[in-house]
């Protein structure tokens, strides 16, 4: 069992931005090695603390044996964060997290190839195992564990996850590789499952959010269960897949206020702000079917990305998503990280 590195679990406890990194495309729908590295470099120099590769927002058809860009784009991943550990001032050392998918075979390849490429953790998706029962998941879970630390993922059912309740969190708690958990069901009630089994299993397991539309409530809130006060640190979102610079400072400041126990007005109120702009750029309107496509938008205008192109051609913007982030750019132009992408950009795409 390769069990998680201490410096990087301090780190993940801690909490830090965790993008979940885009894929950069051609117009040919094939891989654009030049702006993929870019985006890596961006992040980190924008202060992220880890980078996940392979999650939903890198595009889940990657994983297809047919598509073949599972190993390449995890490979590329590794070695543009190794660069950049040389020869950039990022923040040190940078947490590389592996998306795993599919049944226990699957996953446990998948695993088995992340650690070969010098990933530290899997964020594993249970969203395969639509009709088993929290033992059967439980089982998959203890394989992939072997390999590699986990970490949870609950993923939303509008992005292809399953409901997991109170009792599998509990069970999964249990687990000992388990480091981490990313919270991602976009419900309240779901959320506090994960958290209040947590809880109870009186694990120190660091819990990430990944509900894009309630990122800074998450990470303000104080969830007190079983006489434990549990914290989400940090997250693990596609919505800081754009705009990181900001998602960094914004996580610093709320780091400082909880450590101080003083919780300013002004970033209770960015709460409603942030989840305004992930409704347009997550294509919320339209069930989060533009969400990637809406991730790209940004990146595009930023001139960081060629095209707003995916894997499959029928996931595209939305009809009045445009507009909607045109919106939100106008609204909320402290929320965005432009100027910082438009001075450093062109050193990131050499």
């Amino acid at each position: 069992m390769a069990l998680i590195n201490p410096e990087i679990h301090k780190k993940i406890k801690k909490g830090v931005v965790i993008p979940a990194h885009p894929l950069a495309l051609t117009e040919k729908r094939t891989l654009d090695e030049r702006r993929q590295r870019a985006l890596t470099r961006y992040y980190l120099s924008a202060g992220a603390g880890g980078l996940a590769i392979g999650v939903h927002t890198t595009q889940f058809e990657i994983h297809d044996e047919k598509i073949g860009l599972y190993k390449p784009v995890l490979q590329l991943g590794a070695e543009t964060i190794s660069d950049c550990e040389e020869s950039y001032s990022i923040n040190l050392p940078v947490v590389r997290i592996a998306g795993v998918i599919g049944k226990t075979s699957q996953a446990v390849k998948e695993a088995s190839l992340a650690k070969d490429l010098g990933y530290h953790a899997v964020l594993l998706s249970m969203a395969a195992f639509k009709d088993s029962t929290n033992d059967e998941m439980i089982e998959h879970v203890k394989k992939v564990a072997e390999i590699m630390p986990v970490f949870g993922f609950y993923l939303q059912t509008a992005a292809g996850g399953r409901i997991l309740n109170y009792d599998f969190w509990r069970k999964f708690s249990e687990i000992e590789n388990v480091v981490a958990i990313k919270i991602a069901p976009f419900n309240r009630y779901q959320t506090i499952d994960v958290i209040r089994a947590v809880a109870d299993s009186g694990r120190d397991i660091a819990l990430y959010t990944g509900n894009d539309d309630n990122i800074i409530s998450d990470l303000l809130t104080a969830f007190v269960f079983s006489g434990r006060t549990n914290r989400i640190v940090g997250g693990l979102l596609g919505h800081w897949a754009c705009w990181t610079k900001k998602a960094v400072e914004i996580l610093e400041k709320i780091h400082l206020a909880v450590m101080k126990e003083d919780i300013p007005q002004t970033l209770i109120s960015l709460n409603s702000q942030v989840t305004d702009c992930n409704a347009a750029i997550f294509d919320a309107a339209n069930n989060f079917a533009g969400c990637i496509p809406g991730v790209h938008e940004i990146l595009r205008r930023q001139g960081l990305l060629g095209g707003v192109w995916t894997l499959n051609p029928k996931e595209t913007i939305s009809p009045g998503q445009i507009e909607e982030i045109d919106r939100i750019y106008r609204a909320y132009p402290h929320l965005n990280d432009d100027e910082f992408v438009l001075k450093n950009k062109d050193k990131w795409l050499e």
